[in-house]
């Protein structure tokens, strides 16, 4: 009953900031996984963590901030922890193969890109970042000079620009100091320089 209140809320992420796909991961015994489904809450990824779901057409909704569980984010884009699925049981975003040296897990790069794999017991390896022919990959959004060129372009504008982060008159000071919160972090929700 939770999962189906949690297809009903609002939609509160900050996956494919440019609207261009960058939202899938894939695992060859599921399919397709979705990190900003049209319906449900979506992925907000922060410093200290995943919240949210993610819909995978095959096995259903995957909690990645679960009750005994959840992943994390170490603040420089390791991740670790477990997310859950009712369909298909646990799922480690930081595995390791024993006697294996490489890291398997998934990370996050400066620039927002998933990269690395998740094992799950019941389904196997999922990849979040395909450099083949189909290439395919889940994109957080932070905040990065592509924003700071809007922001800056804006400047003093009084129109009501996306740049005015206050909703005050114009771009002034006071958005300048919202804007440099953010700089180089996951952007909130709704950002509106992308």
């Amino acid at each position: 009953m939770a999962i189906l209140a949690l297809a009903t809320v609002a939609s509160a992420e900050n996956i494919d900031p440019y609207d261009d796909g960058s939202q899938y991961a894939y695992g060859e015994n599921v399919g397709w996984l979705n990190f900003e489904p049209n319906e449900g809450p979506g992925i907000t990824v922060s410093d200290a963590n995943l919240t949210g779901c993610v819909w995978a057409e095959n096995i259903g909704w995957i909690n990645l901030d679960p009750n005994f569980g959840g992943v994390t984010n170490d603040g420089t884009g390791l991740l670790s922890g477990y997310a859950w699925s009712e369909n298909v049981g646990w799922i480690n975003f930081n595995p390791k193969v024993p006697g294996d040296p490489e890291h398997y897990g998934v990370t996050i790069d400066h620039e927002g890109n998933f990269n690395g794999w998740a094992w799950g017991e019941n389904i196997g390896w999922i990849n979040f970042n395909s450099a083949d022919l189909y290439g395919y990959g889940v994109l957080a959004c932070k905040v990065n000079f592509i924003d700071l060129a809007n922001f800056t372009s804006l400047w003093l504008d009084d129109t009501d620009p996306p740049a005015n982060l206050n909703g005050k008159d114009n771009v002034d000071f006071s958005d300048f100091s919202i804007f440099a919160s953010y700089w180089l972090n996951y952007c909130p929700d709704n950002w509106p320089l992308k």
